[in-house]
């Protein structure tokens, strides 16, 4: 079901969300949270796509921030909210509120948002791109517990990890690190099988790929070893070798759906290792609502303190983020909750 407001208020829109509950027979709210996304007309129909599929497994009430300031002045000068309603089948497990702001009131947005929030339950601000410098500071994302930012959508996607180490404030999260949650789950099952020391490790991925810059800081900042970036074809994030005193822990993802792990004095395996799309990737963020200091940890640890080697045929752009390497030290030890496990299987290669 559909309802279209124009030139509306947030007390007409809670009414409306009120009268369409009633009118599909649903007047009861189950949801567990509020996602606000703030995008463009460009953008909107992905990610609402995304979380609409995403909102099965976390019912919620989402709500599409779609700023429109106007063109010319005499359009900036005016104010208008028009919302679109969609309950039942057309807003997946939820709910969802399209909020087009026109004119001056586009530059308040929070003044929106804040009378349709879902009254004591948790707030979730996901841009999925230009996000701003620093999400904690933004008004919406002042409303917030959580904070999800996209570093791959952002035009210097290197640059942009720098701006969110600078700003980052607990809560903050960018898909770049959950894009990684997979390999680094497989590299701590790998170290939890080979108790060897790791000397030095190389990540691989295709230039200005912000996910291959997170896993190699990741790396880095838990085993305390010299950490190399290379720059391969891809798709995306595609290898990681971890030197040990026994041979190289290497883990190879040549085509983005099947990875091969190889570890020395055991027989090669298969496993599988596909890209996520979009949907999966929030529905796993919205699952913990608390700080990701694994995160944190990460992100602080600098793209410039990665070794980076250029690729050797040329055929690629070499990314943004050389500096010097870190002398090899033991690994820290820290106990991790359980979504962090890939961090306990590193803590064991010292």
């Amino acid at each position: 079901m559909k309802i279209d407001l124009t030139n509306t208020t947030s007390s007409k829109i809670n009414s409306g969300l009120i009268d369409a509950r009633r009118a599909i027979g649903t007047p009861a709210v189950g949801m567990v949270l509020t996602l606000v996304i703030v995008t463009d007309e460009g953008n909107a129909y992905d990610a609402l796509k995304a979380a609409g599929d995403a909102s099965h497994e976390h019912p919620s009430r989402i709500l599409a921030v779609i700023r429109r300031p106007g063109r010319s002045p005499r359009d900036r000068a005016k104010s208008r909210l028009d919302a679109e309603i969609r309950v039942g089948s057309d807003a997946g497990a939820g709910e969802t509120v399209l909020l087009r702001l026109h004119g001056e009131l586009a530059d308040h947005a929070e003044s929106v948002v804040l009378p349709l929030l879902l009254p004591d339950a948790p707030v979730v601000v996901w841009w999925p791109e230009d996000a701003p410098d620093n999400p904690a500071g933004d008004p919406l994302g002042k409303l917030a517990q959580r904070r999800i930012t996209d570093a791959a959508a952002a035009e210097d996607p290197v640059g942009a990890l720098r701006l969110r180490a600078g700003s980052y404030s607990p809560g903050d999260t960018d898909l770049a690190w959950t894009r990684i949650t997979p390999w680094r789950s497989m590299l701590a099952a790998a170290l939890d099988q080979k108790h060897s020391a790791i000397s030095a490790a190389v990540v691989e991925g295709e230039p200005y790929n912000p996910s291959t810059e997170l896993l190699g800081m990741w790396l880095a900042d838990r085993l305390q070893v010299p950490v190399e970036r290379r720059v391969s074809d891809g798709p995306g994030l595609t290898a990681v070798r971890m030197t040990t005193a026994d041979g190289t822990i290497c883990l190879d993802r040549a085509d983005g759906a099947l990875a091969e792990l190889a570890m020395p004095g055991q027989p090669d395996r298969r496993v599988a290792l596909k890209r996520r799309e979009t949907a999966e990737l929030i529905a796993e963020e919205l699952r913990r609502l608390d700080p990701d200091e694994s995160y944190r940890s990460a992100v602080r640890f600098g793209v410039d303190r990665l070794g980076a080697q250029p690729p050797q045929d040329g055929s690629a752009a070499q990314p943004p983020s050389g500096g010097a390497q870190k002398k090899a030290a033991p690994a820290k030890k820290a106990a991790e909750p359980a979504r962090q496990s890939a961090d306990s299987g590193a803590e064991k290669a010292k």
